[in-house]
């Protein structure tokens, strides 16, 4: 670890070897946190190359347990989070709009490092048990419709870096790598990323993956579509910059997306949200993300009608059975 220190003090930057040994070391346990805090800072001064990123992706992927669940066609919707928005949980909340609409979702997640409450911490509070047994996961997709993936039980040697990334309290090289590490490998994905320079990044690596993806990008800096600005929208057949309005939709304030400051507000706002309790500016946001991501799974329709899934599946409950059940199923 010395040697990969001093090589980036001299502003090199490491092959793709080197980055997946690296964070195979730190994985297993063989690197002290002093150095691990040391190493984190480095990518928080420099962007991390795309071939570093590679090589950390790949040193995770490799050594996650595994999980199965292809006979489903899932998707995922994940931000990289490290925005510093502390927005509710958007894309959670649009995850149970999606299994409501029909969809089989395969949430990834974790606790909160850079925000307040992260899906994690909301789905816990809730009662939900974390699992990687791939029979509950199963079951959960078929009854539920959406299962839910918790980071470090598929990740187990991130404990390590757990206590620097809480301590530090900033968006590192573990944001970005999130969406990427979901041990399902699901084939559909909406990933949303805190800078249009990430969004470059994530467009290169997708183009590789055998992944059907959206990739987005609020230019005022959001890890989703957030309806305070216009998005940067990426997919394999090209990207634009979307408007609120060109969606049917009206611009909102940050305030009106705000998370809350603890887990308990966070879960209160998510509870009156799934509840058909928002405010129009919280649905609106759920239903644009969740619209979006519907777009993937169902690539013959239009937005509006894929809009009008995500609306049917919150007003009729849809969303909120889905939520309901997978609670329930914790408790059988």
């Amino acid at each position: 670890m010395k040697d990969i220190l001093h090589q980036l003090f001299e502003y090199k930057t490491l092959t793709r070897k080197e980055a997946e040994e690296v964070l195979r070391e730190i994985a297993s346990g063989q690197v002290n946190e002093t150095q691990m805090a040391v190493f984190v800072a480095v990518f928080l001064m420099r962007s991390i190359t795309i071939e570093e990123l590679i090589g950390f992706r790949e040193a995770l992927k490799s050594t996650a347990v595994p999980v199965d669940l292809s006979p489903y066609n899932t998707i995922d919707l994940c931000g990289t989070g490290g925005d510093g928005k502390n927005t509710f949980n958007i894309s959670t909340l649009s995850s149970f709009v999606l299994a409501g609409a029909g969809a089989k979702v395969a949430k990834h997640g974790n606790y909160g490092v850079s925000s307040a409450c992260g899906s994690s911490n909301v789905l816990e509070y809730f009662g939900y048990r974390f699992s990687n047994d791939e029979a509950k996961l199963r079951m959960e997709i078929e009854e539920a419709g959406i299962c839910f993936l918790h980071a470090p039980l598929f990740n187990p040697g991130m404990k390590n870096i757990a206590p620097v990334r809480r301590q530090l309290g900033l968006k590192t090289f573990f944001n970005i790598l999130g969406p990427m590490i979901n041990p399902s490998s699901p084939g559909n994905q909406l990933v949303g990323v805190f800078s249009l320079e990430l969004a470059r990044v994530y467009q290169y690596l997708y183009q590789e993956l055998d992944v059907n993806y959206a990739i987005i990008h609020s230019l005022d800096g959001y890890d989703e579509i957030s309806l305070t600005s216009p998005f940067k929208l990426i997919t394999k057949q090209g990207e634009r910059i979307v408007d609120p309005a060109d969606i049917g939709f009206e611009r909102i304030t940050a305030d009106q997306i705000f998370g809350g400051d603890t887990v308990e507000e966070a879960a209160s706002i998510f509870h009156r949200i799934i509840n058909r309790n928002g405010t129009d500016a919280e649905k609106n946001v759920v239903l644009a993300n969740s619209a979006i991501a519907l777009t993937l799974m169902h690539p013959t329709l239009t937005f509006e009608d894929c809009l009008l899934m995500a609306r049917e599946s919150m007003e009729s409950r849809n969303a909120l059975r889905a939520f309901r059940k997978l609670i329930n199923l914790q408790i059988c």
